[in-house]
């Protein structure tokens, strides 16, 4: 059991991954995705499609690994995002129109590297990991371009940038074009998230001059986008899975913004009006609404601050 996580290593270090991505519980989660359990060779390996829970089920289930539930952010960002950069892996190649995000996401094997994998412990392995080592490049290139045709492309004076796939990120989109061209035309983006890889986006330099500072922990806003002309900072919670900002999410905000130069606007955006019906009781008030289905409109919860006659 401990010979086979060991082989599992080697061959992490054979593919010169770094020393963070040769540890065990990438060891692990790579047999899982061969299906290959301690007493089978390793030329009967498998490229069964497997979500990172499912993985951890193996673990436990052949390895007597045992990982909480609350560990699969880690294997996802310190194993599998290398593993998929690498092209040792591909990502829901059943739908590459998946979120990333989805609860359905699985990952396969790369059937290069499937063919490689096969040949440990042979006489084939030396000559077919040099091979592999001197034609892999090429290959991390044609899926870094498969995964790049699936994704979202944001194209704005000050950033060029492509999201992943899925319904958070169409919303994403949505907010920068059509919110941002009709409610602040000359504003400019200084964060902008990710589902897959959380900073997408990220101008430091602009929001350390308005008393800024975000750190990869903490819980940054989906966007934020500065209004220069009014010195007024936008944070955009787009909601698709999670709430919108309520009284508690407001806190959080202001906490994190505290040493702001800048008035800060809270806002919440929405696919449509029915999703906001859904959330209405939980919107906090000093808060704005936007809907991506009447985008000309924002709500804004707490009436006294643009109180006016609109047929004035």
């Amino acid at each position: 059991m401990d010979l086979r996580i060991k082989e599992a290593q080697n061959i992490l270090s054979a593919l010169e991954f770094p020393k963070a991505q040769q540890n065990k519980r990438s060891a692990l989660t790579l047999l899982a995705l061969l299906n290959l359990t301690p007493g089978k060779p390793w030329s009967k390996s498998e490229a069964p499609l497997r979500g990172i829970t499912p993985m951890i089920k193996f673990f436990e289930r052949y390895y007597k690994v045992r990982y909480a539930p609350n560990s699969r952010e880690t294997i996802r960002r310190q194993t599998i995002h290398q593993f998929l950069d690498a092209g040792l892996i591909i990502i829901n190649p059943d739908d590459p129109k998946r979120p990333t995000n989805s609860g359905q996401t699985v990952y396969q094997i790369e059937e290069y590297s499937l063919r490689l994998m096969k040949r440990y412990n042979t006489s084939k392995w030396n000559i077919s990991l040099k091979h592999y080592l001197q034609n892999h490049p090429s290959l991390r290139y044609q899926y870094a371009q498969h995964r790049k045709a699936q994704k979202i492309p944001i194209k704005l004076p000050s950033v060029d940038i492509r999201l992943s796939p899925g319904k958070h990120n169409t919303l994403v989109k949505n907010i920068l074009y059509e919110f941002g061209s009709r409610f602040i035309r000359d504003g400019r983006p200084l964060y902008i998230g990710d589902t897959a890889h959380k900073m997408a986006y990220i101008d430091k330099n602009a929001l350390e001059k308005l008393g800024l500072s975000i750190r990869p922990h903490e819980k940054i806003p989906d966007i934020i986008i500065h209004d220069g002309k009014r010195n007024v900072i936008f944070l955009i919670e787009a909601m698709t899975s999670h709430g919108p900002i309520n009284a508690k999410r407001k806190r959080e905000l202001q906490r994190l913004f505290y040493n702001s130069k800048a008035d800060l606007i809270y806002m919440t955006a929405f696919s449509d009006k029915r999703t906001i019906k859904q959330c209405v009781e939980e919107i906090s008030w000093e808060t704005e609404v936007w809907s991506a289905d009447n985008p000309d409109h924002i709500i804004h919860f707490n009436g006294d601050k643009f109180l006016k006659s609109y047929d004035a």
